[in-house]
Parts: structure tokens; C-alpha cells; sequence
């Protein structure tokens, strides 16, 4: 009780500040209020402080695009050329989608494997891929590890397939291709697929060039004259 009759000491009548205070800034009048102690049950007057509303920050919601590739229209576009970086032949990494998963890119397989070219979690972690289902993160993911194989095993396509299919470790553990049906059915899948695909290419460029050759077209203009002329065509 006694700071409160301090306080109202220091104050002027009415509650406002004195003109030094009031050049000094702007004034404020202090609204006050007598409510009693929950301790000693005295009566006290004290400052009414107004309620405030708080605003929230509004918290938008980020979304993380993908890596896609530049340049390439198409994932085919995209698949002989990741291929071609690092110099393996197109026609066995898209014999490899279509052995592993039919150019499915949400594709599961009942171990685990995911995406175009079937990467298990530990490989794609191991390959620095983020998400196994972005069909360019994995077809790049996948590549990488085809030629890390093939150059494990210093060319060996046969035993980079079984690598693929079955682990590098299997196939170091039985010192060949591992005695696996799965894994023996693959590497024929894979390897008929791969010979489709360089026959269908032979054939193509076996075949000869369309020639063009001239066509004759007659006609008889306006005047009763007839016209025959040739044109190229293929």
C-alpha cells in the first residue's frame, strides 16, 4: 500500500506526466484499477495492462521439385544418354529396364527393389539417390553402378549381370555366377533382350535407301493444251 501511495505521490493529478516528460515524447495516460491482495487481502491499486492480440506465423508449405535432366525431351532421350556418359552401350542399359521392371518407374519387387532399373535402399543410398522412383535419379543411380560392376570385373557383362541381379558379394563368394535360378534367368532375359535389339538395329541398316525416283503427271490446262511434267517423289 505504501508504494502505491509513492507512486500517485510522483504523479501529477489526473494521472498524466509532467511537460518535461511530455517534450521528451509522446504522453500516455496510465489507466489504473483497486483489486485486492490473494495474499494479504488488502486493497491495491494496480496498472491495467489491455490485452494484445498475437499473430502467428503463417508457415507455407515448400515443395521439393525433383532433378529432371536439361535437355532431354524424353526419358528414352535421357537413358542413351546418361548411356553414352558413361560409355555403355544404350541397348544393354534399356535391355536392363525391361528385364528389371518394363519401364514401370513405381515399380516394387517382393525383395524391396524400386524404380526403372530395381535399386534396393542400401545400393541407392550408396549411389547418392534420393528417390528411387524419380525415374531420371534412378536410370543415372542405376548406370553408375552397371559401369562400376563391369569395371569390377574388368568387362565381364556376364558377371556384372550376375552382380546386379545378386550382389557383387555373391558372385565373389562362389567365384562365377552364383548358382541361383533367378539370377541364371536373368542374365538370359537380360542377353536376349540385348540381342533383339542389335539384330533389329542390323536389319534396319541393312536395308537400302528409299530412292527417289520421278513421277510423271499429265494434265490438259484451260486452253486445251496438255502438260506433262515431273515431279520427285519418294
Amino acid at each position: 500500500m505504501r508504494s502505491c501511495l509513492y507512486l500517485a505521490a510522483l504523479l501529477p493529478a489526473g494521472g498524466m506526466l509532467s511537460p518535461a516528460a511530455t517534450a521528451a515524447g509522446p504522453v500516455h495516460k496510465l489507466t489504473t484499477v483497486v483489486r485486492a491482495d490473494p495474499r494479504s487481502g488488502r486493497l491495491i491499486r494496480a496498472p491495467l495492462i489491455a490485452p494484445r492480440e498475437v499473430k502467428g506465423a503463417v508457415v507455407r508449405p515448400r515443395l521439393v521439385q525433383p532433378r529432371r535432366p536439361g535437355a532431354a525431351g524424353s526419358l528414352e532421350g535421357f537413358v542413351e544418354e546418361i548411356a553414352l556418359r558413361y560409355q555403355l552401350d544404350p541397348l544393354l542399359v534399356r535391355a536392363v529396364i525391361e528385364v528389371e521392371s518394363a519401364y514401370n518407374p513405381f515399380a516394387v519387387s517382393p525383395k524391396g527393389a524400386r524404380g526403372l532399373m530395381q535399386l534396393m535402399p542400401q545400393t541407392a543410398r550408396r549411389l547418392g539417390v534420393r528417390d528411387s522412383f524419380n525415374p531420371w535419379e534412378n536410370v543415372e543411380g542405376g548406370v553408375r553402378y552397371l559401369k562400376y560392376l563391369l569395371e569390377m570385373f574388368h568387362g565381364d557383362q556376364r558377371l556384372a549381370l550376375a552382380a546386379y541381379n545378386a550382389g557383387e558379394g555373391a558372385v565373389f563368394r562362389y567365384g562365377g555366377i552364383p548358382p541361383y535360378p533367378e539370377t541364371a534367368w536373368y542374365i538370359y532375359r537380360v542377353g536376349k533382350k540385348l540381342g533383339e535389339a542389335v539384330r533389329a538395329g542390323e536389319r534396319q541398316r541393312a536395308q537400302p535407301p528409299v530412292e527417289a525416283f520421278p513421277k510423271v503427271v499429265e494434265y490438259i490446262d484451260p486452253d486445251g493444251r496438255w502438260h506433262i511434267q515431273t515431279r520427285l517423289t519418294p
